[in-house]
């Protein structure tokens, strides 16, 4: 049987967030070892290894995790970020050395892209790289960065994006093609749901309490509607965490002392994140930087329209699939906008385009793609 490695910085290890951040890395590996043999070499806290059926997780221990949280700009995050290279480059060569695979997927192109193409050149081991938005639009505005990205992308034999914009600054950054390869977690639907045709309506958002990700401009955009407004509004929940929890706190306090039905929880792992989706009627996605944001699968597995700013490949994704309600801007009073339009709309009216976009994010579909695109498929 076939025998891929993946390489990877981002992989649930039952820490609070991180089946957020890797869930739907762990699907598509196991997804992929129903078809070929599969190692995933992922940086941990700890060293680890376990096996179940054909997949296998070894994980090798960095400084510090997540990995997102080193900067390079940052001089005193240098030592952790040489000894995370030095670490996931032996991690990956004691497979390479041990039971030497015939492929190595690298997500994403940096670390993983490094990694990937170190070991690749000693034991000439093809690799792929699955690029994210992170790595491409943050990591590639640093000069000396940027010239390693460029590097890795060029030097491996496939790459994959998951956003369509991205796969084309992917392509610019160095002059070789992209696919377009969409991430997605494997949800269990807690149920059969039929969307209310008319108000109040239940909203929710979950994600990462980030700048990027827009809880902040969600806020703002609530703190302008009108009591009108609010009447339309059954409940919001907002789950999830990061730097900008006291402020998600803090707002949320100031919104429940006017009476407002706005709740604040924590993390969730893949059960409750399916269960408070399909408990919304609405999805809210206010962020300020995406490709495609693996939530937006998440709905349209479960039948959630969507509130969504205009961010990455949403506006394209919007004009084939009308998966809810598009604002006009990426900022707080456009958003708020958009909230109105939601709330005073049918939600049962984006039910058939939302089953539409479920196919094009069906995980067995994108892990045959690969397997065939890098020649492991069934046909091969």
């Amino acid at each position: 049987m076939p025998h891929i490695a993946l390489i990877t910085s981002s992989y649930p290890d039952g820490a609070p967030g991180s089946e957020a951040a890797g869930s739907f890395v762990a699907d598509f590996a196991r997804e992929l070892s129903t078809h070929v043999r599969v190692t995933v070499v992922a940086a941990s806290s700890a060293n680890s290894v376990t096996t179940e059926g054909a997949l296998t997780v070894r994980r090798f221990s960095v400084p510090r995790i997540p990995l997102s949280l080193l900067k390079p700009f940052k001089p005193l995050d240098w030592l952790a970020i040489i000894q995370t290279l030095r670490s996931g480059k032996t991690a990956l060569k004691a497979i390479a050395e041990d039971d030497c695979p015939d492929h190595v997927l690298a997500l994403w192109a940096l670390p993983g892209g490094y990694w990937a193409e170190s070991i690749g050149k000693q034991y000439k081991i093809p690799f792929s790289i699955w690029a994210l938005g992170s790595d491409i639009w943050e990591l590639g505005r640093i000069p000396l960065v940027r010239s390693k990205l460029r590097s890795v992308l060029r030097g491996a034999k496939y790459r994959f994006a998951d956003g369509l914009q991205l796969a084309a600054n992917v392509e610019v950054i160095c002059d070789r093609p992209c696919a377009f390869m969409p991430s997605t977690r494997q949800l269990t639907r807690p149920g059969v749901r039929t969307l209310p045709n008319r108000p109040p309506y239940k909203l929710a958002f979950l994600g990462r309490w980030h700048v990027n990700k827009g809880v902040d401009l969600l806020f703002e955009a609530l703190a302008q509607l009108s009591d009108i407004d609010w009447q339309n509004i059954s409940e919001i929940r907002i789950y999830g965490g990061g730097p900008l929890d006291d402020h998600v706190i803090l707002r949320t306090q100031e919104l429940q002392k006017r009476r407002r039905p706005v709740f604040h929880g924590g993390y969730l792992d893949k059960k409750d994140a399916a269960n408070l989706i399909q408990w919304a009627d609405y999805l809210l996605i206010p962020s300020r930087i995406e490709s495609i944001p693996v939530i937006f699968s998440d709905a349209m597995q479960l039948g959630t329209p969507l509130v969504a700013t205009p961010v990455g490949d949403l506006p394209n994704l919007h004009e084939k699939f009308p998966f809810g309600t598009l604002a006009s801007e990426i900022n707080a009073s456009a958003y708020a906008e958009a909230l109105r339009s939601a709330l005073n709309q049918d939600a049962s009216s984006f039910q058939s385009s939302i089953d539409e976009a479920r196919l094009e994010f069906d995980l067995q579909a994108i892990t045959q793609g690969f397997l065939k695109k890098i020649g492991l498929g069934e046909s091969q």
